[in-house]
């Protein structure tokens, strides 16, 4: 394979070192090819871009590249979300959608994501599709004529459906406050009108365009929310709703300024479906999420999948069996009543529902759900290495077996479902039920030059040991 290539959710690159109009072109062929082979084109392809330098630039490569080779274009005259323009390509029935974003990564990635007609990532077949067009060294398929070009505000839509998926009068009434931090990408001011028009204060922070994300990453983790953390304080908010660069992803800080990971959140919003609204379904799982998801899940009858990391395993799970909800541990959930895709802003305001039915704050929620089910407490670093030391790392981590010592942890089990899991007896952890439930986690990244390290224990402090030795492993060479 060349250059570009799709991994769990899109190809991604540095501007002007891979991620160039050339291959952007390249990227743009292979999935024309698809959807002249495998969809029906004359249904049209909706084209969105968010706030990364050189977006609306290459959304333009790409509708060119598509038109040329006849299917008609729909391309977002401004910046859109990604569960927006999603909800386009379901909405106005098109035969797929492309996104340029790179989501969370730095300010020198762009990146390209394919939705396919049902409004949702491609699944993994589909993007093997597109991956064998690119094997093949797509190239420009001769169209008799070219498809138009009409640009298109996806926004009005999306919001109203959103608008009605959630009790705003409601969240009125509570009179909660809330922070909202779209970290400069596409979610800018998208919750700040809504709120704005139902009278729901607010504050809004980096809401201005800036493609250097200046200072942070567009993810809503730590290091890149401390300053989400200190304004929900001094602004006297009960919440900090924060999306990532193309907000499809949440995080969220609590009325004292404590970080809610995007564990806490998807376990929050599980048991408020099951318990509060009642609708039945599924729950999807990736393999470096929460266990206590699957306590929840137990204890109210609903089945649990575990699956791969990814959103597009999210999304061909709700394609083929009844889910309720699912999602992954970088902060991307979905919920089929709505779409089978990660939406941050849908997540942000269901949030501040489930503060209003519940009459509690973020925190009372948490603390609620680890009295529980038990102290889940999670961590992840993010090692940039090089690629030898990386191979180095994964062969050793395979060395390792039941019944050997990690940690001063005996190692009960080994999964490799997606990545190299372990699970580990902790005497630390007596109040759960099975002390297997601290289990660390070793994965290269399918879309960065990263390699991961996950854990889930406890307490802080267990998850800081066994990723500190996990880390010292990692760097033993």
């Amino acid at each position: 394979m060349g250059v570009v290539k799709f991994g769990t959710d899109g190809w991604r690159g540095i501007i002007a070192d891979d991620f160039t109009f050339e291959h952007v072109r390249e990227a743009a062929r292979a999935i024309a090819l698809y959807v002249l082979n495998e969809e029906d084109a004359a249904k049209g392809v909706c084209i969105g871009w968010d706030t990364r330098f050189g977006s609306q630039m290459f959304a333009r490569q790409v509708a060119d590249v598509l038109a040329g080779m006849g299917i008609p274009i729909a391309l977002a005259d401004r910046v859109t979300p990604t569960p927006a323009l999603s909800y386009a390509v379901r909405e106005r029935g098109a035969a797929g959608g492309v996104m340029i974003t790179s989501s969370h990564n730095p300010a020198e990635w762009n990146g390209v994501k394919y939705k396919a007609s049902y409004g949702g990532s491609g699944k993994p077949s589909i993007i093997a599709k597109i991956e064998g067009y690119l094997d093949a060294g797509a190239v420009d398929q001769e169209s008799p004529a070219r498809g138009a070009i009409v640009e298109v505000d996806f926004l009005p839509t999306y919001v109203a459906a959103v608008e009605a998926f959630v009790d705003l009068a409601a969240i009125r009434a509570s009179g909660y406050k809330f922070l909202l931090d779209p970290m400069y990408g596409a979610g800018s001011g998208v919750i700040a009108a809504i709120f704005t028009k139902a009278g729901i204060p607010f504050v809004e922070m980096r809401a201005e365009f800036n493609p250097a994300f200046p200072g942070i990453n567009p993810e809503p983790i730590l290091p890149h929310i401390a300053e989400t953390q200190r304004r929900v304080v001094a602004e006297g908010c009960d919440a900090g709703l924060v999306t990532d660069g193309d907000a499809d992803r949440i995080g969220a800080v609590d009325e004292h300024g404590n970080v809610v990971d995007a564990h806490k959140i998807f376990a929050i919003l599980l048991q408020w479906l099951v318990v509060r609204k009642g609708w039945p379904g599924d729950v999807t799982r990736a393999f470096n999420t929460t266990l206590m998801l699957d306590r929840i899940a137990a204890k109210h009858g609903r089945r649990l999948h575990e699956h791969g990391i990814g959103f597009k395993y999210v999304c061909d799970l709700m394609l083929q069996e009844d889910v309720l909800i699912g999602g992954e541990e970088s902060g991307g959930m979905g919920i089929s009543r709505h779409l089978p895709e990660r939406d941050g802003l849908l997540n942000s305001l269901l949030l501040a529902q489930v503060m209003t039915d519940e009459k509690k704050t973020l925190g009372q929620l948490v603390a609620a759900l680890q009295a529980e089910y038990g102290e889940h407490q999670y961590g992840r670093i993010d090692m940039r290495i090089n690629e030898a030391l990386k191979a180095s790392a994964l062969a050793r981590f395979r060395g390792i077996g039941a019944g050997d010592l990690f940690a001063g942890m005996i190692v009960r089990r080994v999964e490799t479902l997606d990545g190299i899991k372990f699970f580990l007896e902790n005497a630390n952890c007596a109040d759960l039920k099975d002390a297997a439930d601290t289990w660390l986690l070793l994965r290269a990244s399918g879309t960065e030059p990263l390699l991961r390290l996950y854990c889930e224990s406890c307490s802080v402090v267990s998850v800081d040991l066994l990723l500190k030795a996990a880390e010292r492993f990692v760097l033993e060479g």
